[in-house]
């Protein structure tokens, strides 16, 4: 024999539902930032970092040294570059053979899962938008970044 649900046990459960939902989000509070006041991260002695995490995205502040190396990888997350000061050489792809250089004041967008590397060509500042955040980042195990 079937269990027979009251007739307003789904309109109670949606409200419900609604209810919790707006409750968060009303507690739910804007955050503000400084970068100056943000701890940088020495990564590397050419490489450093300054990061803004929300829920669902990342800001980094990225500090790449003249003639410095970010090995090739890839991650689940997606990721807009856009630089600052200076200029990073990009080789995407598996086989790197698709080379973009991004110079001040422009953005380079990388898919997820999309194989990358880059070069500073210059010293550079650049900022990095990651969605997803990296968790890699946050935990810092990007042990590709960390080779000496």
């Amino acid at each position: 024999m079937r269990h027979k649900r009251h007739k307003g046990f789904s309109t109670l459960l949606c409200f419900l539902c609604l209810l919790c939902f707006f409750v968060a989000m009303s507690e739910r509070n804007v955050t503000f930032y400084r970068w100056d006041d943000m701890p940088k991260e020495k990564v590397t002695d050419l490489f450093d970092r300054r990061l803004i995490t929300a829920d669902r995205m990342m800001l980094a502040h990225v500090y790449i040294r003249k003639g410095a190396i970010v090995p090739r990888h890839s991650h689940e997350n997606e990721q807009l570059t856009y630089i600052l000061e200076g200029g990073l050489r990009f080789w995407i792809g598996e086989d790197e053979s698709q080379v973009i250089d991004v110079m001040a004041g422009e953005v380079l967008h990388i898919p997820s899962f999309v194989q990358h590397k880059a070069e500073a060509l210059e010293d550079t500042l650049d900022v990095d938008v990651f969605s997803p955040p990296r968790q890699d980042w946050l935990d810092k195990t990007d042990d590709y970044l960390r080779q000496k």
